[in-house]
């Protein structure tokens, strides 16, 4: 799109990402789309590796899974008829916060995705009046952990050992 009027462009801007200025707060119901032709054209050398990078990301999940089975720390639940890709590998805790800041001083980075529920967003202020209980517990606890192709087995274990150890101080 082409505009030489500043609020046009950044209306449009934010329109494509989400209804977003600031991560995470949709203040206009938006979209995603943020996909050039440039991008298009990497993508589509990417595709010749996708079912690698997908396998890979599998094998992640599953160490992950194996290395923090059990305790207070809630783990994906896959149904039988799914297999997932693993875009992110998504753990819930009670104390997601403080596990979050433990991890980081493990130099762990993680990321709440979408700390605000859809209901409480101001994009849909029609339905902000809305009790949707799973909705608001699932954006007090939900915690990705790191998941893309190329971590290594000593990186995968490094992220467990060190939830494993916030475990240990907290009892679970």
């Amino acid at each position: 799109m082409l505009t030489n009027d500043d609020a046009i462009a950044e209306k449009v801007k934010q329109l494509r990402n989400y209804g977003s200025k600031i991560k995470y707060q949709h203040d206009l119901a938006g979209c995603n789309s943020r996909l050039d032709e440039m991008q298009a054209a990497f993508l589509r050398v990417k595709l010749a590796v996708l079912d690698e990078w997908n396998a890979r990301r599998k094998e992640v999940a599953t160490q992950y899974s194996k290395l923090l089975a059990g305790g207070d720390i809630d783990l994906p639940l896959i149904p039988e008829y799914a297999e997932p890709v693993w875009h992110l590998y998504v753990i819930r805790s009670k104390q997601r916060d403080a596990l979050k800041a433990h991890l980081e001083e493990q130099g762990v980075s993680t990321a709440i995705h979408y700390p605000i529920p859809p209901h409480l967003q101001a994009c849909y202020q029609g339905f902000q009046e809305r009790h949707l209980p799973i909705a608001e517990w699932l954006a007090e606890e939900v915690l990705s952990l790191p998941m893309f192709s190329a971590l290594e087995a000593e990186e995968i274990e490094h992220v467990a050992s060190a939830t494993l150890r916030f475990r240990q101080m907290i009892g679970c």
